[in-house]
């Protein structure tokens, strides 16, 4: 029975606990440490949650408002998807048959330029941390007149390497993560370049197709990879 069917029959239903955005990000910091106010904020003005205010304009979130913020974090954190994709993921249709594809969407979709302070702003990082990081490769920006502007998924980059930096896992040491992720791709390259090369409409749609089913493919076989050798680590010091 509907909340609205059982107030007109009289029955009580009660109302979903709706809690503050402070408390959000409280509940939530021991998953997320580096959730913050302004995140909750930034991800509000993106369209991709929607809590209810009240008159005073206080942000009231209910459980699916939580549920829903929780998996937008996740998929950032454990996927490294961009905000756009996950948007898709979440208001497209669901079926986890094209969930390879979403994945890799920014190889062909269009990525809107921010500049320093707004990707500072979305991945919860320093100015200074952000230097580090292009120093060494792991984030890449294009000069404009004196500024720099970088993808959206850059932003999406750095908030990860941000995770591994409270590990101890400096710019400098995600050199061997960028190196492989070339080496990858390079690989991948070689395989679909004739085709991205050709002037067959038909032939260059068919090796993006390749492109991105290929990108799925590989990314899914180097976390199992990963996972198995984390496993055999695990097993050497049990």
């Amino acid at each position: 029975m509907s909340i609205v069917a059982a107030r007109r029959r009289g029955t009580s239903v009660a109302e979903p606990k709706l809690r503050t955005i402070g408390a959000i990000c409280d509940e939530l910091r021991a998953e997320f440490p580096d959730i913050s106010v302004s995140k909750i904020r930034y991800l509000e003005d993106q369209g991709l949650i929607a809590p209810r205010r009240t008159r005073g304009g206080y942000r009231l979130f209910s459980p699916d408002d939580v549920e829903r913020l929780v998996t937008i974090l996740r998929l950032q954190r454990d996927e490294f998807l961009p905000l756009r994709v996950i948007r898709q993921e979440l208001d497209g249709p669901a079926s986890s048959s094209d969930r390879a594809r979403r994945r890799s969407a920014g190889l062909t979709g269009h990525e809107d330029e921010i500049d320093t302070a707004e990707l500072c702003e979305r991945a919860s990082v320093s100015p200074d941390f952000l230097r580090e990081l292009e120093e060494f490769g792991v984030v890449i920006s294009r000069n404009a007149g004196g500024e720099h502007l970088y993808r959206e998924s850059e932003a999406d980059i750095a908030a990860a390497s941000a995770r591994l930096a409270r590990f101890g896992i400096d710019a400098r040491h995600l050199r061997t993560i960028l190196t492989a992720a070339g080496r990858q791709a390079a690989l991948v390259e070689q395989l679909v370049a004739p085709g991205l090369r050709s002037r067959s409409p038909e032939r260059r749609k068919a090796a993006f197709e390749d492109l991105e089913a290929l990108s799925g493919v590989a990314q899914e076989l180097s976390q199992l990879l990963f996972l198995r050798d984390l496993r055999a680590t695990a097993e050497r010091a049990s």
